[in-house]
């Protein structure tokens, strides 16, 4: 099967199904020496699995993580990490009503028109629980990340249509809701949203904004291989992801050029006040959401990425059987109202492994910098 691998230097293949023994994935390309252990992945992972509350899918994972290799003594070897969740609450006979049906808003019909066989048990390799395999590997490249200085956070934008307001933003208040939302009015309105629509046998989407903080300039090639555009793979490969944007997005086709070009000056100062030995260029505003040509500019990176309502909903639904014979499918199990609350930390996950491998990339762009790190080796 073509497609289970993601990155360049920083390369992480996953594998496994919903209803299989277990998911997992391999992370090659980690440096040696970070520092990493079960705990720093497991708290990733936590943020993701099943049964936190009423809008998550009740199946009861544990998802608990075993390194299986690349890591000997609390840091990582710079061998391949073989990470393992083993699947532990699997009730495929959920499934056993559709096993001939073709689900609408699945990825059955497309994935038997393809193989011409399909695990008809929660969706096999298109499930949502293969998103275990990206947090995990995600988790050690935001370890990666962390260790220069540079941070990634995401956070649910909107749910349903009910938009965060910038005036009450609040990134502490995420931590408070179950919907990951930095806003505590929007995730009132939108819990109640919620209700209404889990009364009605519904579900709804919405949008997952994501920063990274601390960027340096540089990162990421400019013709195919461009920091914005292999984030846009990289969201877009979520399965529920239907769209992405950078910066000011699809509102940059409704400005001028005077509003939507982003001016340089000098700073003075860090981040932390203090003041510079000498002025660095920076940007005085973020349209452009942290990357020019293809390439990270030093502010920071704003994405957004759009998910749909979860397609598993319990009203009847119109659809044909592999017979080609038309029937209507109620579809049974546990399944979430609305994807979005654990999808933040997977949007996260994967801007992490994409900065990460983009980073990794630069690193021989330049001579004076590639002789600069062989010179120590000469003093």
């Amino acid at each position: 099967m073509a497609g289970s691998a993601l990155g360049t230097i920083l390369r992480v293949t996953t594998w496994g199904e919903s209803h299989g023994k277990g998911i997992g994935v391999v992370v090659d390309g980690c440096p040696a020496g970070l520092p990493l252990e079960e705990g720093d992945i497991q708290s990733y992972l936590n943020r993701r699995k099943p049964g936190q509350s009423k809008f998550t899918t009740a199946r009861q994972e544990g998802d608990q993580v075993e390194i299986l290799s690349g890591v000997f003594g609390g840091r990582t070897t710079g061998t391949p990490i073989a990470l393992e969740v083993r699947n532990t609450d699997q009730r495929s006979h959920d499934y056993s009503n559709i096993m001939d049906i073709y689900r609408p808003g699945h990825a059955d019909y497309t994935f038997d028109q393809k193989y011409g066989f399909r695990d008809y048990r929660g969706g096999g390799r298109s499930s949502g629980r293969e998103t275990i395999a990206r947090v995990a590997a995600g988790a050690i490249a935001c370890r990666l990340l962390e260790s220069l200085g540079i941070t990634v956070r995401a956070y649910t934008r909107e749910v349903g249509g009910i938009c965060i307001a910038q005036e009450r933003f609040d990134l502490d208040e995420m931590w408070n809701n179950r919907l990951y939302m930095p806003d505590a009015r929007a995730a009132a309105q939108a819990e109640a949203r919620l209700e209404e629509l889990m009364a009605g046998k519904d579900s709804c989407g919405g949008v997952v904004e994501c920063i990274i903080r601390g960027m340096p300039a540089g990162a990421g090639e400019p013709v195919f291989e461009k920091l914005d555009a292999n984030l846009a793979k990289a969201m877009l490969s979520i399965g529920a992801v239907k769209g992405f944007e950078i910066g000011d997005g699809f509102a940059a086709s409704r400005a001028r050029g005077s509003e939507n070009n982003d001016g340089f000056g000098i700073s003075h100062k860090a981040a932390d006040g203090s003041p510079y030995l000498s002025g660095r260029i920076e940007k005085q505003t973020n349209h452009s959401g942290g990357t020019l040509g293809g390439i990270s500019d030093g502010s920071d990176i704003v994405m957004r990425a759009a998910f749909k309502p979860t397609p598993s909903i319990a009203q009847p639904q119109h659809t044909v059987n592999q017979n080609g014979e038309e029937t209507v499918v109620e579809i049974k199990g546990r399944h979430d109202p609305i994807i979005v609350p654990r999808a933040v930390v997977v949007v996260e996950a994967m801007a992490a492994l994409t900065a990460a491998d983009m980073l990794l990339l630069s690193m021989t762009s330049r001579l004076d910098r590639v002789q600069a790190f062989f010179a120590r080796d000469r003093v």
